[in-house]
């Protein structure tokens, strides 16, 4: 079951993703209703947490609908379905308290830049975060490249977990069990942020580069979630980001360091991550900084997971 969160003529609705069209989960629900005689009860929310496991309130009659939606024919369909140009689509979870961001959990990215991956038995995945009410961007909206420094902005496509409820202290056995679903992240990133400065110290390059993560528009999510209870392994998903239609990364999520249950549970050892949380897990190769290419005005980003579906923006200087 794949979720969106679009908006038509002002409203914020909430539909079944199907990467062409959406089918807006209110008007399947009345159609559904008049074919079955059967009412679901649905919360009226634009949450998609409401409807996804391990704990929305209406994740049973939602997933029963998205059933329904499936056995439907053709014709059906195309009377309950919005073309996806029609509308806006939003960021699936449109209020997480936290991003949380992998670095260095692929070992073609740490790769790229000439540094031998090894991983001592010790070893823990490195996180930084972004704050989210500036930084993410729905998909279709342009990236703005930064004023005070615009030429060195990179793409990073992601597999985004997003957490279903309050998670604690948890086993990696347990851990995906407290997770309600996956999307898209492109973690944006500014590899030479130089803010001036009048002096420099030693952990200035480290600190330039974690800056770099929080320009505006730099997240990029989207353009569904997909139920986590659909996904019997999150470690099975193929990842492509194109710029132009030119093929820049291309791998699976297999090839991560830490897995995704072990990065749950990692993170709940130390902060007690809340739903709605959106963890990016981390990139692969093929970041611009390997071929010192970067991203300019004019240029499409489209990173896609399969299963999950395609997130495309533009990229705009900033005016």
């Amino acid at each position: 079951m794949r979720l969106c969160r679009f908006r038509l003529d002002e409203l914020v609705l909430t539909g079944f993703y199907a990467d062409d069209r959406i089918i807006p989960i209110d008007q399947a629900s009345e159609a559904y209703c008049e074919d079955v005689g059967i009412e679901l009860l649905l919360v009226s929310t634009d949450d998609l947490l409401d409807f996804l496991p391990p704990e929305g309130c209406s994740r049973h009659p939602v997933a029963e609908l998205a059933t329904w939606v499936d056995d439907l024919d053709e014709v059906r369909l195309d009377e309950l379905s919005l073309p996806v140009d029609s509308v806006q689509l939003l960021v699936p979870i449109g209020y997480p308290r936290k991003i949380i961001l992998l670095e260095d959990n692929y070992s073609g990215h740490i790769a790229d830049r000439g540094v031998a991956t090894v991983l001592p038995q010790e070893a823990f995945p490195h996180i930084s975060l972004k704050p989210p009410s500036t930084t993410l961007t729905h998909p279709g909206d342009p990236v703005i490249l930064p004023r005070i420094s615009p030429d060195h902005i990179d793409w990073e496509c992601e597999l985004g977990v997003v957490i279903g409820r309050v998670c604690r202290d948890v086993d990696e056995d347990e851990a995906l069990s407290y997770v309600a679903g996956y999307t898209i992240v492109n973690d944006i990133t500014d590899r030479r942020f130089a803010p001036r400065a009048r002096s420099s110290r030693e952990r200035d390059p480290f600190f330039r580069w974690l800056m770099g993560k929080w320009h505006d528009t730099f997240c990029p999510v989207g353009p569904c979630v997909l139920s986590a209870d659909a996904v019997a392994d999150p470690q099975g998903f193929s990842m492509q980001l194109t710029v132009n239609g030119e093929v820049m990364q291309d791998a699976t999520t297999a090839q991560m360091l830490f897995p995704v249950a072990a990065i749950v549970s990692f993170l709940s050892r130390f902060m007690t991550l809340e739903p709605g949380d959106l963890i990016a897990t981390g990139t692969p190769a093929g970041v611009g900084e390997a071929t010192d290419t970067y991203l300019k005005p004019g240029d499409l980003v489209r990173a896609t997971i399969e299963g999950i579906g395609a997130l495309e923006n533009p990229i705009e200087a900033e005016g």
